[in-house]
């Protein structure tokens, strides 16, 4: 007696599948992004799911070093892993699109043009503790140029940027920038230990989720000295306290910030925002935020991040990152990148409605499994094709009438009822009567 086991339908956890109308809306925010950033002399690459194990343990990744999804040696090499106690994974799946690009341009640099501006956008995986709008495989979508050392890097990426999301119906959002270099003059000045700078940072970095109490309370509790935990709180408060945007907003913040020996990566960022508030006009804003950390510790200089009112987290975010590619090359070249959080954008454009226009080409030809003929019903379609249709072939189902609101619904312009005369056929746009 055979029995049969029952196989779940569900997606494994942390994954999803996606219906059409979503499909279709990711690919239409898809397109919009790829030619905006193609409109800026950007040019798409791909890169496998697959990396080294080695390559993704690298170091640069963050928090997301914990998050990497590995994937066992075969055959003889897995047994001999498990015998002698070395490491049981040779690959791991990528978890950003960044490593990925260092690796990709280290390889192919004699076949890339220099600079080289790059677009990826493709699936990534991090094995998350699943929960809403958190998943282990999600989109990215990035570009990144190499080989420019000045500030022209960063004006690229921010315009190609802000065009993308304001060509996919985004307004009033803010772009905040900072520096690294700028974090560390700060820390410095207020007295923190250099060795513990990165807990210092992780711990700013949630300021705008725990206040400055709770900063204040969590670096004295990792045991930072009060008097410098004071001194940086002293300097954030007011900075909180200024309402100007742009320009005036970044003179203003760094007069509050302490001087430095280095300060021409100040006069850059000042630079770049006012430069780019006068691209934004009304139409979004620029802020220099000395709050501003970024999670990944390959960044080296300037950070970006953008914010949309009425949502919690940033929608987009970025920043140089001029020794990973060293590490392959043996000397350094120069990198920035900024990346859309497509999976957010996706569910903003979802929430207030935004998406592609209706098909209004497309025809449903609409034909009778048990009475029409196949070759009679290609000729109709020839024929609907030849007068500029999109034609899509659809079973007669008994009640046409509810078919035909369902094809509506479903962003069908016109349906055709096929009556087995491909010389007599009868459009009717939907929504005419």
């Amino acid at each position: 007696m055979s029995s049969t086991v029952q196989l779940k339908t569900t997606p494994a956890r942390g994954t999803r599948d996606l219906l059409p109308a979503e499909v279709a809306l990711r690919d239409w925010a898809t397109q919009i992004i790829k030619h905006t950033y193609e409109s800026f002399g950007f040019t798409r690459i791909e890169t496998p799911a697959l990396e080294n194990i080695e390559l993704l343990k690298r170091g640069e990744g963050g928090e997301n070093l914990q998050l990497i999804f590995e994937i066992l040696k075969r055959g003889e090499k897995l047994e001999a892993a498990l015998k002698d106690g070395s490491e049981l994974s040779d690959l791991g799946l990528r978890f950003d699109l960044t490593v990925p690009l260092v690796r990709f341009y280290a390889n192919n640099l004699n076949d890339l043009p220099n600079p080289f501006k790059a677009i990826q956008i493709g699936p990534v995986w991090r094995a998350e503790s699943p929960q809403k709008d958190r998943y282990r495989q999600f989109t990215q979508c990035d570009i990144d140029v190499i080989g420019i050392k000045s500030a022209f890097a960063e004006l690229d990426l921010l315009c190609a940027t802000s065009e993308a999301l304001l060509n996919l119906g985004f307004q009033g959002f803010t772009i905040r920038l900072n520096d690294r270099r700028l974090l560390s003059d700060l820390a410095i000045h207020c007295g923190f230990e250099q060795d513990r700078l990165d807990n210092l940072f992780i711990t700013v970095d949630k300021l705008d989720k725990i206040g400055m109490e709770g900063v204040r309370r969590e670096l004295l509790g990792n045991e930072h000295n009060p008097e410098s935990v004071e001194k940086l709180i002293a300097i954030y408060g007011p900075v909180a306290e200024i309402k100007a945007t742009g320009a005036e907003q970044a003179e203003k913040v760094l007069a509050l910030m302490p001087e430095s020996n280095e300060s021409n990566y100040r006069e850059a960022l000042k630079e770049l925002i006012a430069c780019l508030s006068e691209t934004a006009g009304d139409r979004f804003s620029l802020v220099l935020d000395p709050t501003l950390v970024r999670g990944m510790g390959y960044y080296t200089g300037p950070i970006f991040e953008v914010s949309v009112p009425g949502f919690a987290h940033s929608v987009a975010g970025g920043g140089r990152y001029d020794h990973m590619i060293e590490k392959f090359l043996g000397r350094e070249v120069s990198a920035c990148g900024f990346s859309i959080g497509f999976e957010r954008i996706i569910g903003i454009l979802q929430e207030r409605g935004i998406g592609p226009a209706p098909r209004d080409k497309l025809i449903a030809l609409i034909y009778d499994q048990g009475r029409d003929q196949l070759t009679a019903t290609a000729q109709a379609m020839t024929r609907l094709k030849s007068q500029s249709w999109s034609v899509s072939l659809v079973a007669k189902k008994k009640d046409l009438k509810k078919q035909i609101d369902q094809l509506a619904e479903q962003g069908y312009a016109a349906f055709c009822v096929f009556r087995g005369d491909p010389d007599d056929l009868q459009v009717k746009e939907l929504g005419a009567g």
